[in-house]
């Protein structure tokens, strides 16, 4: 019996029921403009401004997209808008903060469910990461062209980067000039740690607050955008397509997987369900709305980049193409000062809603007994999960000092995607399981989307290399230690 119980699911009435337990309950204020909202502050940041380079040019795999990453972001968005429906359909049914966690616990068990909790641990943190490690360089970029301003290097990179590029370029560089501490060199990205803390500390305040500045964040960011999409169009010329698909399939289907993370944040949406006025409706509205609206932005930023100039020149400056394509077009400075702020603040929105999306889930695990009921705490004030919001912002800080974009970015896409998997998945069975109960909003053609979903980001994970899979082995590995150590033992489920 210990050993099936491992796979008891916990039932919809039930999971509803114990978010109204008093001293759990969080403050009911958003409605769907917030929520859709939220949905485009995840989404449009650090994947728009920073990936979209390495996906033209193929910078890792050696398969660029090239213009092609028009099909990449439209197969991308086909694949995440099967999965928004499935997410649109349980959101509404079941409107409790852990997201895929709790559906997971009500369609395949507690097992999978730790399992799934523990993933998203690499979605909304350790994308987060990534994020803030992106933020930092845009923002040295706005405090550089606007100001003359320009942050030491030690102070604005992770470690391992700096030492390894001090071997080949000492020029550049120099470890020397790099202030020491007990013969230690102090090299750590500064700007990441400050805007997450900063962040950190708005996000226990209040979620009315919080959305307030994203509702801004996301309309400054659209109008930059916007603008963008104007200059390249008018900067378009047709040769800059010959060749059209230069990495053929693979190269598309690779560029789809590395875009990926562009589109990763429509989820978050699902998180805030417990703090929604009319989730029924409201949850619905937002993750669908905010993906289409975003998949349009997303299509005319990639065709106005790749018109605008021969996509290989993206390559000597990466991290950075909407910059690289004004360079190249030689437009005047304040047009790339202002890109350089549109950035800084769409993935401000994006570190914004993963801040707030993390401790949910971990909230939500700690209500079911798999993770210490300290997180489960509410600020008596505020009414925000403020013990798992400060230890999140914590360790996202600490990661985002050290750690390297690129391996941060394909792990959360990995993680993600599996996800993904799991709450189509969870779809199909609570139909088959449940099929009596009210579902306000209902994803259309029975079956088919669920397992389209499925098999759409089975195929974006096989876009992923080897490292990448081994490390997100390892990571669920050491999540089964964790569960069978502490969650097993102590779940709420299990005790009744």
């Amino acid at each position: 019996m210990a050993r099936l119980s491992i796979f008891r699911v916990k039932t919809v009435d039930s999971l509803l029921s114990e978010a109204e337990t008093k001293g759990h309950q969080l403050k009911k204020v958003l409605g769907a403009f917030d929520v859709t909202m939220i949905g485009i502050g995840a989404i449009i940041g650090a994947g728009i401004f920073a990936m979209v380079g390495e996906a033209a040019v193929g910078a890792k795999s050696g398969f660029p997209a090239g213009p092609a990453l028009i099909i990449s972001f439209l197969l991308t968005a086909v694949a995440c808008g099967f999965t928004a429906l499935c997410y649109a359909e349980l959101a509404a049914m079941c409107p409790i903060s852990g997201s895929a966690y709790t559906y997971a616990y009500a369609t395949m068990g507690e097992l999978v469910a730790w399992i799934i909790g523990w993933d998203l641990i690499i979605e909304y943190a350790i994308g987060n990461v990534a994020v803030a490690i992106s933020w930092a360089g845009y923002f040295n970029d706005f405090v550089k062209t606007a100001f003359g301003l320009d942050i030491p290097l030690w102070l604005r990179i992770d470690y391992r980067s700096f030492i390894q590029k001090a071997v080949t370029d000492p020029t550049v560089f120099d470890l020397a000039s790099v202030p020491h501490l007990l013969g230690i060199p102090i090299i750590f990205n500064l700007p990441a740690v400050a805007i997450v803390l900063a962040l950190t500390v708005l996000l226990v305040i209040g979620i009315r607050e919080s959305t307030r500045f994203n509702d801004f964040m996301v309309v400054v960011k659209l109008i930059v955008l916007a603008i963008f999409i104007g200059v390249g169009f008018y900067y378009f010329r047709w040769e800059n397509w010959t060749p059209f698909a230069p990495g053929g399939w693979k190269g598309i289907q690779v560029g789809a997987a590395t875009v990926f993370f562009a589109y990763i944040g429509f989820d978050a949406v699902s998180t805030v369900a417990e703090e929604t006025k009319n989730p029924k409706r409201d949850m619905p509205m937002g993750i669908i709305g905010s993906l289409a609206v975003c998949t349009v932005v997303y299509i005319l930023v990639t065709v106005a980049l790749t018109g605008m100039m021969p996509f290989m020149e993206l390559r000597n400056k990466i991290a950075e193409p909407l910059i690289v394509g004004l360079e190249y077009n030689h437009v005047s400075p304040w047009l790339i000062g202002l890109v350089s702020l549109g950035s800084v603040v769409a993935h401000t929105a994006v570190l914004l809603v993963f801040q707030m999306g993390q401790p949910r889930i971990f909230f939500s695990m700690s209500r079911d007994g798999l993770l210490p009921p300290y997180f489960a705490k509410v600020h008596p004030r505020f009414r925000t999960p403020h013990v798992t919001t400060i230890w999140t912002g914590i360790v996202v800080a600490v990661l985002s000092a050290f750690c390297n974009i690129d391996e941060m970015a394909n792990l959360c896409n990995i993680g993600t995607l599996f996800a993904f998997v799991l709450v189509c998945a969870g779809v199909i069975i609570l139909r088959h399981k449940d099929p009596d109960r009210p579902r306000p909003f209902r994803v259309p053609g029975g079956m088919a989307i669920p397992v389209l979903g499925i098999l759409f980001c089975i195929f974006l994970m096989n876009g992923l290399d080897k490292v990448t899979w081994i490390r997100f082995g390892l990571w669920l590995v050491l999540g089964l230690v964790i569960y069978f150590a502490y969650g097993f033992k102590r779940s709420a489920l299990r005790a009744r």
